[in-house]
């Protein structure tokens, strides 16, 4: 059985496999919505709750803004719709924030606490969607390795 191993780093890197870019995409895609989720739900990296806000910003946020008093980096939601997959290749699927100042926003938070990274449960999630992925192409993988080499024409 082929191993596999994940780095993360702000991306994820599978080796000793030949995943195709769409498959790579779904994975980083897992990825990035395990993250998401954790955030919205106020986790940080080890998924306990999250460092507590400041006692003036708690309530500036709960009652002038109507939100949830916790740090769920959802202030106005911006910084997290940019974030997303930006490149994608057969080994790697990098995410990372589009514009500018939303990515000073993001390093400032980083300082914070970090946010931008995979958690045991994020972890969990991505090596388990790899392991069904690895379950749809193994039919693949013996083909090619029977016909010695790559059968992607």
């Amino acid at each position: 059985m082929p191993s596999v191993r994940i780095w993360f780093k702000k991306q994820l890197r599978v080796d000793h496999l030949n995943f195709r870019q769409f498959q790579m995409l779904k994975l980083g895609t897992v990825g990035l919505a395990a993250v998401k989720n954790r955030l919205a739900a106020g986790l940080g990296p080890a998924d306990a709750a999250a460092k507590p806000l400041t006692k003036r910003y708690a309530i500036y946020k709960a009652k002038r803004l109507r939100r949830r008093a916790m740090r769920d980096l959802s202030l106005t939601g911006n910084m997290l719709r940019n974030l997303s997959v930006r490149t994608v290749s057969e080994r790697a699927a990098k995410a990372g924030l589009t514009s500018r100042q939303e990515r000073i926003k993001g390093l400032a938070n980083m300082r914070r606490e970090p946010w931008l990274a995979f958690s045991p449960r994020n972890r969990a999630a991505v090596i388990e969607a790899a392991r069904r992925m690895l379950g749809e192409i193994t039919p693949r993988l013996i083909v090619e390795r029977f016909l010695g080499g790559n059968s992607r024409d």
